[in-house]
């Protein structure tokens, strides 16, 4: 079994808002705070489909997960992983093989500490606190790296992530590079499209008072994080319509699957 390094100490601000708890309060959880809270609301407020987008986004993840795992892929690096919400990653990737190990990486605290119980109880199965702006740490992190082997294919899940990291342009190609043929790619996030100016810039300004800002891309700008890969069917989509048996083709969130 390979055992965890230490996480490194990091203060919770519960004064200020999180993403990762804003989107826990959107899908109905309770690992939120006040601030959380008012910020989601303000978003809700601007966008009174989020909570309904949220859960679309989920349900994308699962089916994405479950997709990967039944192509063979038992390695799962998940950027962003957000409060834990049943069914999680390692859940849908062990209905096709119970062996599947995942990575939970997040630079929330409370939710390394969340993904810590987890590790826990499953082996296999770890946290890593740290930035997805920092590519190269993650790849050099000690547990990743105990974890799973860059040699194999591993899917790399950036689901709902990027639209809070503006230079995902920059850090996407350093995540790919170190990924093995067969690896699967799977990603969503925010997009202008279906979205009217003044529509972004009042939610983008809720999540100002969060402690990352949020970035809306034109469909181009997503498919061209895909350039290079093959897309499976049906390429990128809203998350809710992604081989759903009852489509939602509601937009804000595109997502997609590619095979590098």
């Amino acid at each position: 079994m390979n055992t965890p390094s230490p996480e490194p100490h990091a203060e919770i601000d519960t004064s200020v808002a999180s993403p990762a708890r804003m989107y826990d309060y959107y899908l109905g959880g309770k690992d939120n705070f006040p601030a959380d809270r008012n910020a989601a609301e303000q978003v809700i407020k601007a966008h009174p489909e989020q909570q309904r987008l949220a859960r679309a986004n989920r349900g994308f993840l699962i089916r994405a997960v479950r997709f990967v795992a039944e192509q063979g892929v038992d390695q799962f690096l998940d950027l962003g992983t957000g409060i834990p919400t049943s069914p999680n990653v390692h859940e849908v990737a062990r209905e096709a093989n119970p062996a599947a190990r995942v990575v939970y990486v997040d630079n929330d605290p409370i939710v390394t500490a969340h993904n810590r119980a987890l590790r826990a109880t499953h082996d296999g199965v770890v946290p890593v606190h740290a930035d997805v702006r920092d590519p190269a740490a993650i790849l050099d992190h000690p547990d990743v790296r105990g974890t799973l082997d860059f040699d194999r294919p591993v899917a790399l899940l950036a689901v709902a992530v990027f639209h809070f990291v503006p230079e995902a342009e920059q850090v996407l190609p350093v995540l790919r590079a170190a990924l093995a043929p067969g690896s699967h790619l799977v990603l969503s996030m925010a997009t202008t499209e279906g979205l009217t100016h003044t529509d972004v810039q009042a939610i983008e300004a809720a999540y100002a008072a969060s402690s990352v800002e949020a970035v809306f891309r034109s469909r181009a700008r997503i498919e061209a994080m895909f350039d290079g890969a093959a897309l499976v069917e049906p390429g990128v989509a809203p998350v809710g319509s992604w081989r759903a048996h009852e489509a939602d083709t509601y937009i804000r969130i595109l997502g997609g699957v590619a095979r590098l």
